[in-house]
């Protein structure tokens, strides 16, 4: 890649287009989730989400729209460098064609395998239309190596990483949008600092449609950015950094964002280490990130928020120590990083569980054939879901698939305070385990799981998840749950409702 742009732009054009995007997306937003609400219901609640009504996941909509305007303006109105025009094309068209890609998937779900080619399609085209990453600076010291034809697998990756940063982390009301915002607004200096026109207009107005994104999105969220907001976001910062490094070498423009990505970047290094050792997918979603377990401390959705908020804040401020700096103080940074992660962990009890990692290892091959085992149950429990249609046939079903996991007693509660309770025949008195799962998307139903002590507590866990994802999949198989009235004084079962609303025959 050529140098950056020498055009230096005012301080003021940068807020006029992160003011303009904020008032154009501001006024958009109500419609977007007005005309994508029907959809959102038709799709209903995925087990992993936190929210209890459907939300549309069309928030990418309009950061689309706004950086396709934003593009046409800079190019009609600012001193854009010639020489730039071209790639500043070829980041609109594949940076687009990633929100595409997402967006479908939101529309129609293409599985994790026709994703992740996509996504390498997309950023192959972007290293011949955009640039790829040439050079690299050896740490500590002065010597520069020239990647060659190996800079195109490095750029890929590179893009594919920033691709599905966002979209991990995105599970959470305002969580990812928080997060790019910040980003967006590093990006933003750093253009502007080195003079690139066409990253800072863009990072700026997409900062201001995030604020305005955010007045909808944060807790409770009433519109999500999708997968095709979270594709567009994290592929465009990748895009916008590797165009912000002087000559394409890996300097303090390429890795300050990696200090700013800091969340999600530790929290996805735990979920694939996490899923490897339990021999589960590696892109299977869980109830086991940071935000779900700061939610099991106690935390409620905006307190969980603000306290993410605050740690990608520090290390915002670290990313742009890096650039002011220089990419040599990056492992001084990184230190100091590593050792605030440390400190916060030991605060919290859900993390004194990553420093038990040896205890762990030494269970894994049990731990990965009784994954086998329960995914190999629920799979076909999914199955007969789609043949029976029946909550009550459904039950006495799922009886098999906990009898065979080797739980003992498993309470079913609505709302309502009415139960279905399945136990387990010629059940001995021995010491149990127990664990509460709740379903709010499912109507508020929970599930209340027993079993031995003698089954590993890692087990539990494990088995008690997959269960009840089983238990939440078959259920959405008999279509949504029926509101309830505010007005009522009792709450219906919704177990019940939906025998009614959509029972087959064989009920």
């Amino acid at each position: 890649m050529s140098e950056v742009e020498s055009y230096k732009l005012g301080a003021w054009a940068v807020w006029l287009y992160a003011g303009a995007g904020l008032a154009v997306a501001w006024p958009v937003y109500p419609l977007v989730i007005r005309w994508f609400r029907p959809w959102a219901e038709r799709r209903g609640i995925s087990f992993h989400q936190t929210h209890v009504t459907p939300v549309p996941r069309a928030g990418g909509v309009v950061l689309a729209l706004l950086f396709f305007l934003a593009a046409c303006s800079a190019h009609v109105w600012l001193p854009v460098h010639p020489d730039r025009i071209a790639e500043n094309w070829g980041i609109v068209v594949t940076s687009l064609a990633m929100f595409g890609l997402g967006f479908w998937d939101d529309l129609r779900p293409l599985g994790a395998r026709k994703k992740l080619l996509g996504q390498v399609v997309i950023s192959l085209a972007a290293c011949f239309l955009v640039g790829r990453i040439e050079l690299f600076r050896i740490p500590f010291g002065q010597d520069v190596v020239s990647l060659g034809w190996w800079g195109i697998p490095l750029t890929v990756l590179w893009l594919v990483a920033f691709t599905n940063l966002i979209n991990l982390i995105d599970g959470l009301d305002g969580l990812a949008g928080g997060l790019s915002l910040m980003l967006l607004a590093l990006l933003a200096y750093v253009g502007w600092s080195t003079g690139a026109v066409f990253p800072t207009v863009e990072a700026a107005a997409l900062a201001g449609g995030l604020v305005a994104f955010l007045r909808y999105n944060f807790p409770p969220a009433r519109i999500y950015l999708g997968d095709g907001g979270a594709y567009f976001l994290g592929f465009l910062t990748g895009l916008l950094a590797m165009r912000l490094s002087h000559k394409g070498t890996v300097a303090a423009a390429l890795v300050a964002p990696l200090f700013a990505l800091a969340l999600p970047i530790i929290d996805t290094s735990l979920a694939i280490l996490r899923r490897g050792l339990k021999g589960l997918p590696l892109f299977r979603p869980d109830r086991q990130h940071i935000h779900h377990k700061l939610l099991g401390e106690g935390f409620n959705q905006r307190q969980t928020v603000l306290v993410l908020y605050g740690f990608s804040l520090v290390a915002l401020l670290m990313a742009f120590g890096v650039f002011w700096a220089g990419e040599r103080t990056a492992p001084l940074f990184l230190g100091v990083l590593v050792l605030l992660v440390i400190l916060a962990a030991s605060r919290l009890q859900f993390a004194r569980e990553w420093f038990a990692l040896g205890r762990f290892l030494g269970s894994t091959l049990e731990v990965r054939k009784a994954a086998r085992y329960a995914l190999a149950l629920s799979q076909w429990f999914e199955l007969e879901a789609e043949r029976t249609r029946c909550p009550e046939r459904m039950w006495e079903e799922f009886g098999f698939l906990l009898r065979k996991l080797g739980y003992t007693r498993v309470r079913l509660r609505s709302p309502a305070g009415r139960e279905h309770v399945w136990t387990a025949p010629a059940t001995p008195a021995v010491p149990v385990r127990r664990a509460v799962v709740r379903l709010p998307h499912q109507g508020g139903l929970e599930l209340e799981f027993e079993a031995p002590e003698s089954i590993p507590e890692r087990i539990f866990d494990l088995q008690t998840e997959l269960a009840a994802e089983a238990w939440a999949k078959a259920l959405e198989k008999c279509g949504p749950v029926q509101p309830r009235p505010v007005a009522r004084t009792t709450q219906p079962d919704p177990l019940h409702e939906r025998s009614r609303a959509t029972a087959a025959p064989r009920c």
